[in-house]
């Protein structure tokens, strides 16, 4: 009788205790934080949705979600999704390797981190060569190899596009290089599809260069009004690519293409001007009158220059100002110390005349640009930034006429350690000016990178694969 009343009593005593307060608390407060965290995602969604769908016209699609999303990640509701892309252009090749995650809301890909790096050997010099030029690539490969956990490699697409270097040569070199290419891809871990290896279409590089800067402003809303104009500046074209709005630009057809966004294609303005790279005209300008000779006199380098190498593709010119009938400045001395002396000096009358007949040979203005928002890069940011128009890191906005202002002041003040600064700004404000119709007092703004990303086409190539493959 006694065991018996023990044992109630101690089993009364687990009873009590297994109630107590402080277990209970302990136990809850665990499924509080799970579910207020559902909550808060559920709520703050819910919040952000209605005023999106009241202001979508007037902020950047992407900050809506930003907040959940990074509660997402934190949570460990995302899984990542990488993509490779190998930009082999005419002067260099480069590797951008992608870390995406897919929204929480809204189910499209919001970009991490991203790897890029880069080799000044172009594809194209290798036309002779192509396994050679396959071996090249090698180096990139390895840089996203490290980039990427290797337990993912098997799930990252890996593909690789040539642009105007590889447009510009003949159809047979072309063919093989990219062959070779192809074929020392297939032994790489990542995902190579058939089409991996190719040379991207002018159009593409226009369109998805426009995305990629539009998508770093956090621009793709849907509206575009709300949308910048991307003017990208390369070794062998040129592309122009803007949201159509006006009648004028709608009216070219054959111009007229449609942009991915997150909320839907975007008709767009774009086109290449094939020839229009800052190294392709300079070779055209430099040889002008004189195509079949290596040694060549140019009325856009200054006289002190002589037999300077010049290559493109797999080309190379010795460069030489004129040796008679050069211009002259005559400095004046500024005091008993300094003796007047006359400076050789670019003859800019006959130089520009070249430089314009070829720009508008090659080129007509799209009426509507001159009204939206310009952003410039690749070679227009590298020259602008070596001339000291902008900050090399950071970038920044001039006027036209800043580019006109630094192309008088490297040809009237010789350089032998930059024979081609005058040339090629000239070149650059005469394009803008002449070519794509921009007034001088327009803003241009210069930026490499935009929220610590690369601009290029490369991002928005990347975005608009993982999608057309879902993921």
């Amino acid at each position: 009788m006694t065991g018996e009343l023990r044992r109630r009593t101690k089993l009364k005593e687990q009873n009590v205790h297994s109630q107590m307060p402080g277990k209970r608390h302990k136990h809850s407060k665990k499924g509080f934080s799970i579910h207020t965290s559902l909550l808060c995602l559920i709520l703050s969604g819910s919040i952000l949705t209605l005023f999106g769908i009241l202001y979508v016209d007037n902020i950047p699609w992407h900050i809506g979600t930003l907040m959940i999303d990074k509660m997402a990640v934190n949570f460990g509701y995302h899984k990542p999704v990488y993509a490779i892309v190998i930009d082999a252009g005419s002067t260099g090749s480069r590797v951008h390797a992608f870390t995406f995650h897919e929204s929480y809301i809204g189910s499209h890909l919001v970009l991490d981190k991203e790897l890029f790096k880069f080799n000044k050997v172009g594809l194209s010099s290798f036309v002779d060569n192509p396994d050679e030029g396959a071996k090249s690539i090698d180096v990139l490969v390895e840089e996203a190899k490290n980039e990427i956990p290797r337990e993912h490699w098997t799930n990252a697409s890996l593909f690789l596009k040539a642009t105007a270097g590889l447009r510009l040569l003949p159809a047979d070199k072309a063919e093989n290089l990219l062959h070779s290419v192809k074929t020392r891809l297939k032994q790489v871990p990542f995902i190579t599809s058939e089409d991996a290896v190719g040379i991207m279409d002018g159009i593409d590089e226009g369109i998805f260069s426009w995305f990629t800067v539009n998508f770093l402003l956090g621009r793709i809303n849907g509206n575009p009004a709300n949308t910048v104009a991307a003017l990208d500046l390369g070794g062998g074209s040129t592309q122009v690519t803007f949201a159509a709005i006006a009648p004028s630009s709608l009216i070219h057809k054959d111009r007229i293409h449609l942009a991915p966004s997150p909320k839907g294609n975007i008709p767009v303005y774009t086109h290449s001007f094939l020839g229009l790279g800052l190294k392709a005209a300079r070779k055209k300008i430099l040889t002008h009158g004189q195509k079949d000779s290596k040694n060549i006199t140019s009325e856009c380098v200054n006289h002190i220059i002589t037999g300077r190498k010049f290559k493109y593709g797999n080309e190379i010119y010795y460069v030489s100002g004129p040796k008679v009938n050069f211009s002259t400045m005559n400095s004046k001395g500024q005091n008993e110390f300094w003796v007047d002396e006359e400076i050789p000096i670019v003859n800019m009358e006959k130089c520009n005349s070249i430089i314009k007949d070829f720009v508008l040979q090659n080129s007509k203005p799209p009426e509507e640009l001159p009204n939206k928002v310009i952003f410039a890069f690749s070679y227009y940011f590298d020259r602008a930034a070596e001339a000291g128009l902008i900050d090399p890191l950071s970038g920044g906005r001039i006027k036209l006429e800043g580019f006109k202002n630094a192309a008088v002041d490297a040809c009237t003040n010789p350089n032998a350690d930059q024979p081609f600064m005058c040339l090629d700004l000239s070149f650059i404000w005469i394009l803008l000016e002449y070519g794509l119709g921009l007034k001088l007092e327009t803003p241009i703004n210069l930026f490499k990178k935009i929220d610590g990303h690369e601009v290029s086409w490369a991002l928005g190539a990347a975005y608009n694969f993982l999608n057309r493959v879902k993921y």
